[in-house]
């Protein structure tokens, strides 16, 4: 899973060849944490036709409020440089691949 900032998210995100999962989320985040086991087990299964990252909402303003993000963790779904989906809060990763299955 790797880690995108407001200098790389154009390049990692928008650009990307394939969907893209954009965790927003704080180091001060319980829920956040829980989520880190479920991102990187997703990142590992469907890094072929997925990539995962994550955006610190502390260090990365501009794209935060780009996005309007209010809650952590939020999950943007991008496909084609345009957000598709967006989720908040916490969940299984079962729920995860279930509620992105209609956009992958």
């Amino acid at each position: 899973m790797t880690e995108v900032t407001d200098a790389d998210f154009e390049a990692e995100v928008i650009g990307a060849d394939r969907p893209v999962l954009v965790e927003f989320t704080a180091d001060w985040c319980p829920p956040c944490r829980q989520m880190a086991p479920v991102l990187r087990a997703l990142a590992s299964e469907e890094g072929d036709r997925l990539k995962v990252v994550q955006l610190d909402v502390d260090h990365n303003p501009l794209t935060t409020n780009a996005y309007k993000v209010l809650s952590m963790p939020t999950f943007l779904l991008f496909r084609d440089g345009e957000p598709v989906k967006s989720l908040v809060g916490a969940r299984a990763k079962r729920r995860l691949l279930q509620e992105l299955s209609d956009v992958l």
